[in-house]
């Protein structure tokens, strides 16, 4: 057998697009470093043109009839290759879905918390997998346009605050109605020179994608989407905290054998304690977080809102924009601090227990951070 033949055969074995998807999102994982990188965004920005160039023609070549062979000589040889390359379109568009989901799931998952923020985070995953199954599916021109308005949305979300530096409702709701405008250019190109298709087929091609993006300002107002581009670098717990030039000092309880241990765990009721937290935002985004503290006597019941100070972040530290609050004598119970965004979307959350008194004396450990 032949090497190019052998290596045909390898590549039809039933497992290899698992190989190829599993390859795939851990190269993404590795160099997908930060969500501002300027040659990560271009190149999301270049996977948004081509894929709205293949539905384009997608859609174009599914309501024109076949040109016969005299058509096909008048034809330029872009539109003759276009021709030629129409039964590849689905498995490049399933590429180029599979690239931004991947992509978008590792942005998302930075930012994404195991409370309602995890629902959009979880939809980007549901729709990478299934990317996997859908080849066959994507001439379907109603999909295809609905999946590029979830794709233009998913961008836009985190794009212009990297770009304008502001996080709000207004930036996210621009993000939304751009995502709207680029995906009804994209179905208005396709029926331009068909006005009476156009009337039947463009709003019944363009409604699913429109609602679609409705349902996602859904759960903006939801607190479901993940607040990118801010992520939770680290956080703890602990007995002090002291700023020694440019790194802080963090004291903890640490017995020799909790080689992982990175802050407290448990707290003792008589002794003041800090939250110390580092949130990544991208370089020139200036926004206000906050700490939110939050108490339940016992695990029967509900938390409840103990207090809320905010603390006011400015972008651009790898390690994330590093800050600390803390309170005095903490009733015993378990206790959270939740680091929210002004429109109350959790980056992240520190846990710890506070109890009446310790079983033994602490082994206090300081690290630098």
């Amino acid at each position: 057998m032949s090497p190019l033949a052998q290596v045909r055969s390898v590549l039809s074995k039933p497992f290899m697009p698992a190989v190829f998807f599993l390859s795939g999102v851990t190269y993404d994982t590795l160099t997908l470093t930060r969500i501002d990188r300027l040659q990560d965004n271009l190149l999301l920005l270049i996977y948004l043109l081509l894929l709205g160039v293949l539905i384009v023609l997608t859609g174009r070549l599914g309501i024109e009839p076949a040109p016969d062979r005299e058509q096909l000589a008048t034809l330029s040889p872009f539109a003759r290759w276009a021709l030629a390359s129409r039964p590849y379109y689905p498995m490049a568009s399933q590429f180029l879905l599979g690239g931004l989901f991947s992509a978008y799931a590792i942005f998302y998952s930075r930012s994404a918390t195991w409370t309602g923020t995890a629902v959009f985070f979880a939809l980007l995953v549901a729709l990478l997998v299934g990317n996997e199954f859908l080849r066959d599916r994507l001439s379907n021109l109603r999909l295809l346009v609905t999946l590029y308005a979830v794709v233009c949305f998913a961008f836009f979300t985190f794009f212009l605050p990297v770009m304008t530096g502001y996080m709000n409702a207004a930036v996210f709701l621009t993000g939304a109605v751009l995502s709207g405008a680029v995906t009804f250019r994209v179905v208005q190109l396709i029926y331009r020179d068909n006005p009476d298709r156009s009337r039947r087929e463009a709003v019944g091609v363009m409604a699913p994608a429109l609602a679609v993006i409705g349902l996602l300002v859904g759960f903006y107002v939801l607190n479901w989407i993940p607040p990118v581009p801010l992520s939770l670098k680290f956080g703890g717990i602990y007995h002090e905290v002291k700023k020694t030039g440019d790194r802080f000092e963090l004291s903890f309880d640490k017995k020799w054998y909790q080689i992982w241990k990175r802050s407290d765990t448990t707290f003792p009721a008589d002794e003041p304690i800090y939250c110390f937290t580092a949130v990544f935002a991208p370089v020139a985004l200036k926004t206000t977080i906050y700490h939110h503290w939050f108490y339940r006597p016992t695990s029967e019941k509900p938390f409840a809102h103990a207090d809320k100070i905010p603390i006011t972040i400015a972008g651009g530290r790898e390690g994330g924009y590093r800050a600390y609050t803390f309170k005095q004598r903490l009733d015993p119970g378990d206790w959270r601090v939740d680091v929210e965004t002004e429109d109350g979307r959790i980056v992240g959350r520190v846990s710890v227990q506070v109890v009446a008194q310790r079983d033994e004396p602490p082994t206090i450990r300081t690290v630098l951070y």
